[in-house]
């Protein structure tokens, strides 16, 4: 099928990529130069483990294409994908500029029917408000000249559209796997024609019939992917109700960690012996310094947003962001309980990334814990495997180190703040020869507690 993904940043390109691995032709789109001049170039503005080998394979393989020219490309495809950024704005709710920008785009270069895929997260009833916005810059209803010499009888060929929810459910750092072995797809349109060919878009994926590159995923056993076929507006809050229940699941283990330590239990004992139970799960009950990104502190929010335009107080969700800011500061005041005073003391951060395997440092909890550390006068150190530029949420004051010796050396204490494997591996009786005071705050959980005391450390950790 011919597929045009409007939008180059992760959830764009990761989809893009990996629907040209199943056979599609693809025409990526973006207005950022700097994005599409990278690309033409083999160059990914991004990271993600393996996208490299697949963007490249697809490109030799003639199936992916990237271009400035928006107009063309949705003349040109049949399937659009809308795939730019609703960042939040001041009050929490989502931008939906982008959006706006592209539909109007849209509208404008109709010519026979497309199917029109909102893969944006994008708040409830956008759907609708897509179509709109789409119908209302279309040729025939913007051409007054066109109009007034139409005959009683006659009718325009109206270019016919249908828009259909299709939100994504990536994680940076597995969003290769995630893409082609999701645990569902959620399809959201009132048309069945619409529905019908989006299924035979993902039907490599939904079978698992296809052979990925070099085994560079899981496919789950080649079991068949769940498709859930719904309305628009049930499969927008498909999206936003997934991601705040998770984040609920990471604020809860961590309301439960603090309980831990004032009564002396181990929250990872806890995790493990309430995750066994199947209606509950082992995942996302890792407790630690709260969760950040793009996706969670967005969409949570912005579901916040959209409850009190219909009048609602989320009072459970009010909580579940309330907790992750407070977890943060818990760091900050542990911090301050070890060195006592912390103006002058030598900090070292064990990774920017707000999870393991992405460079994505929005609203990473690492960076705040830096900011307020740097505030207070400590000498804030950071190393991270893939961040080497300080992004701009980065106290200036804070200093990035090339390797991890910069971090131990002469330092009075190191956070553990993204789990890294290459952490867990490094040699911490070496380095820690480096410090002037052995203490670790393990902001993960991710170190073997006894053995980094028997290596001399005063380790500390989160509800434990």
């Amino acid at each position: 099928m011919k597929v045009c993904v409007i939008g180059t940043g992760y959830v764009g390109l990761v989809t893009g990529v990996c629907l040209s691995e199943i056979g599609h032709d693809v025409v990526c789109v973006d207005k950022e130069e700097l994005k599409i001049n990278m690309l033409l170039e083999n160059k990914l503005p991004i990271y993600e483990p393996n996208l490299d080998k697949l963007l490249l394979k697809n490109i030799e393989g003639k199936r992916l294409v990237f271009s400035k020219d928006i107009a063309s490309a949705i003349r040109s495809q049949d399937i659009i994908f809308i795939s730019v950024g609703t960042p939040p704005l001041a009050d929490g709710s989502a931008d939906l500029r982008f959006v706006e920008e592209v539909a109007r785009e849209i509208g404008n270069n109709l010519n026979g029917y497309k199917i029109i895929v909102n893969k944006s997260t994008v708040p409830i009833g956008s759907g609708d408000w897509v179509s709109m916005i789409i119908n209302d810059n279309t040729p025939d209803n913007t051409d007054i000249e066109k109009k007034s010499k139409i005959k009683i009888g006659e009718s325009y060929n109206k270019p016919h559209f249908d828009v259909v929810s299709n939100p994504e459910f990536l994680r940076e750092g597995t969003a290769i796997s995630d893409a082609f072995s999701p645990d569902r797809i959620v399809l959201g349109s009132s048309s069945k024609r619409a529905i019908d060919i989006m299924i035979e878009l993902y039907k490599p994926i939904i079978n698992q019939d296809f052979e990925p590159l070099d085994n560079i995923y899981n496919q789950m056993g080649k079991k068949p992917v769940p498709v859930i076929t719904t309305d628009l507006v049930s499969a927008e809050m498909i999206k936003y109700a997934a991601n705040s229940f998770l984040a609920t699941k990471i604020s809860f283990i961590n309301e439960i960690a603090n309980i831990c330590e004032k009564a002396g239990a181990d929250v990872k004992r806890v995790a493990h012996g309430i995750g066994l139970d199947k209606r509950i799960g082992e995942r996302f009950l890792n407790a630690g310094i709260g969760w950040g990104g793009s996706c969670f502190p967005k969409d949570v929010t912005a579901l916040t947003k959209i409850a009190a335009e219909y009048g609602i107080t989320t009072q459970l969700l009010n909580a579940v962001i309330n907790v992750n800011i407070q977890q943060r500061l818990k760091v900050v005041q542990k911090v301050q309980e070890v060195l006592k005073i912390v103006k002058g003391k030598s900090i070292g951060f064990l990774g920017l990334s707000f999870k393991p395997d992405t460079d994505d440092t929005r609203d990473a909890p690492a960076i705040t814990i830096m900011n307020n550390l740097a505030n207070l006068g400590a000498k804030v150190k950071a190393f991270d495997p893939i961040v080497k530029v300080a992004p701009d949420s980065l106290n200036a004051k804070v200093i990035l180190c090339q390797n991890i010796d910069g971090i131990f050396m002469d330092s009075d204490l190191i956070i553990l703040a993204t789990e890294w494997e290459e952490f867990y591996k490094i040699d911490y009786k070496k380095l820690g020869n480096l410090m002037r005071e052995k203490n670790i705050i393990d902001g993960r959980n991710f170190l073997e507690k006894v053995k980094m005391q028997e290596l001399g450390y005063k380790y500390i950790g989160i509800g434990r």
